[in-house]
C-alpha cells in the first residue's frame, strides 16, 4: 500500500470541553464494526511477526480499562470500549483474526507503568492505550502512527478559580506514574504526584486531596462527563501528545504494517467512524487524519 502523508491537527481545549459536555463520551458505544480480513496469512512474509500472529489465529492486545471514551471496561466483561479499542480492533481485523471473538483476543488492562515492560516481556503484541510517542520510549520499545493528537489540560473541581497551569504553581497536581503528564506538570510549576491509574488520580481531585489532575484533554473529559456538576477541564493545552501504537522492538518489521492498517482505516472511513462514535457524540467535528511518522 502507498504510504501517504497527510496534515495534522492538534485537539484544543475546545474539543476536550465540548466532550465534557456531551454525557458519557463513548462509554456506551458499540464501537465500529470491522471483518477480519480472510485473506492476511497469505499477504504477510514469510518470517515476520504479523505472519505468525496471523497463523496462530490470536493476539494480546494491551488497552486501558478506566478511561471513557479510549479505553473503558466498568462491568469487567471481556471487550473493553473506546475509541484505542476500536482502533486496536482495525489492526487486528487486518491479521485475519475476528476483533470481536475474546477467545482470540485477549484486550489486557494495561497501565500507564507496565506498557513498556508488557511489550519487552511479551505479554502483550501491541499496546494501545492513550500511548504518547516519546523519543525516551523509542529507546526501548517501538512506536509508530499518531493516530490521534490531543493536548494536555487540567481537571478541576467544579468550584475551582483554576484556570491554567498558573494558577497551579506549587500545588500538587496528580496524573498516573510513568506518564509524560507528570514530566510536562513538573516543567509548568506544578508539584506532580502519580497514581497508578487515572481512576485513583479522579478519587483524589474529588475527596480533595489533591488540586487538579492533568493528561490528554480527551483523557480528562470522559471523566467530566462522569462527574457532571463535580469536575470540569479547564485551560488551553499546554504540551502536544502525539497517541500511538506501541510494538516490541523485535520486530520492526510491524511498523510499516500498523501505518499501511491506518492509512487504509482513514481512506476507508473506518478511523472517522471509530473517532465518531466514541468521542463525537456532542456533536464536535472529526479532526483530520494526523501525519503518520516514517517507519525506518
Amino acid at each position: 500500500m502507498r504510504f501517504t502523508r497527510t496534515k495534522a491537527v492538534i485537539a484544543t481545549a475546545g474539543l476536550a470541553l465540548s466532550l465534557a459536555a456531551c454525557g458519557n463520551a463513548g462509554e456506551d458505544s458499540e464501537g465500529v464494526d470491522v471483518q477480519a480480513d480472510e485473506n492476511a496469512a497469505s499477504s504477510f512474509d514469510d518470517g515476520t511477526r504479523m505472519k505468525e500472529i496471523a497463523d496462530a489465529g490470536t493476539i494480546n492486545v494491551g488497552v486501558k480499562f478506566d478511561q471513557p471514551g479510549l479505553g473503558f471496561n466498568e462491568t469487567g466483561s471481556d471487550m473493553p470500549t473506546g475509541f484505542d479499542v476500536d482502533i486496536a480492533k482495525i489492526l487486528v481485523a487486518s491479521l485475519g483474526i475476528d476483533p470481536d471473538d475474546t477467545s482470540k483476543v485477549k484486550y489486557v488492562e494495561t497501565i500507564s507503568d507496565n506498557r513498556e515492560p508488557f511489550l519487552q516481556e511479551g505479554k502483550v503484541d501491541l499496546v494501545l492505550a492513550s500511548y504518547s510517542i516519546t523519543d525516551e520510549r523509542r529507546q526501548v520499545v517501538g512506536q509508530t502512527g499518531p493516530y490521534m493528537l490531543t493536548g494536555q489540560q487540567l481537571l478541576v473541581p467544579e468550584d475551582s478559580d483554576a484556570e491554567g497551569p498558573e494558577d497551579l504553581q506549587g500545588k500538587e497536581v496528580c496524573s498516573v506514574t510513568g506518564s509524560t503528564s507528570l514530566e510536562n506538570a513538573k516543567a509548568q510549576g506544578m508539584k506532580p504526584v502519580g497514581f497508578d491509574t487515572y481512576s485513583q488520580c479522579v478519587d483524589k481531585v474529588l475527596d480533595g486531596t489533591v488540586e487538579a489532575m492533568t493528561t490528554d484533554g480527551t483523557i480528562l473529559a470522559g471523566y467530566a462527563a462522569q462527574n457532571e456538576g463535580q469536575l470540569k477541564v479547564v485551560g488551553d493545552p499546554f504540551s502536544e501528545e502525539r497517541i500511538g501504537v506501541g510494538y516490541s522492538k523485535d520486530y520492526p518489521e510491524m511498523c510499516q504494517w500498523i501505518n499501511d492498517t491506518l492509512e487504509k482505516a482513514n481512506e476507508d472511513g473506518t478511523w472517522a467512524e471509530a473517532f465518531e462514535a466514541n468521542l463525537g457524540a456532542s456533536g464536535v467535528e472529526t479532526p483530520d487524519f494526523p501525519e503518520l511518522d516514517p517507519c525506518e
